[in-house]
């Protein structure tokens, strides 16, 4: 999933980079980002920057999780779904396996962060311990610093977290980040025959 103000022809382009075997959908955020953002998109409201009104988040996970239904009940259920984002879009990809942590087998979220609240899914979350994959750096200038500490302790009491630190990206992704994002789906879907993406 996109970041804000961006559209989803962006991510679309690290489906090569996947691993073998990955159906990749890559979708558009609901929202027109506002000016001065020209034909880009957002999941939810800025608000204050790092912590986004929940209602609003909650408000895209459904119409995510619409979507997949509608898609599940042409194509049938994949062995497994995974959720990746980028920013906003990183924060996304947590949120939809908070609100529906059964449904999902991994989630990767690159130099996006947690929302803050509770989520009916958290508990069940934090149950099952599923692997998640966040990568950013310390220089970013995007991602405020509450922002970052709230997920600094979210994600350890929620998921198997693999948190790495890429010097030098800022507010972006790398080469050797997607190289890691590749090795932590292959090791999460390893019991499967399947993947997609989202």
């Amino acid at each position: 999933m996109h970041g804000y103000g961006s559209h989803e022809n962006d991510l679309i382009s690290l489906a090569p980079l996947l691993p073998e075997g990955t159906i990749a959908a890559s979708l558009r955020a609901p929202l027109l980002a506002p000016h001065p953002v020209e034909n880009g998109f957002a999941w939810f409201t800025i608000g204050e920057p790092g912590n986004p009104r929940i209602a609003g988040v909650d408000d895209a996970t459904t119409a995510v999780l619409d979507w997949l239904d509608r898609v599940e009940a042409t194509y049938g259920t994949p062995a497994s779904i995974s959720t990746l984002g980028f920013s906003q879009g990183g924060a996304m990809a947590v949120h939809l396996m908070r609100t529906a942590p059964e449904r999902f087998t991994a989630a990767v979220n690159l130099s996006g962060f947690v929302v803050s609240g509770q989520v009916h899914g958290d508990r069940a979350m934090a149950e099952l311990g599923p692997p998640v994959f966040w990568g950013r750096d310390v220089a970013d200038p995007v991602i405020t610093a509450d922002a970052v500490a709230r997920t600094e302790e979210w994600l350890p009491q929620h998921s198997s977290l693999t948190a790495k630190l890429y010097p030098g990206i800022q507010h972006g992704v790398s080469q050797e980040e997607i190289t890691d994002v590749t090795e932590f789906l292959q090791a999460a879907f390893a019991s499967t025959s399947e993947v997609t993406a989202v």
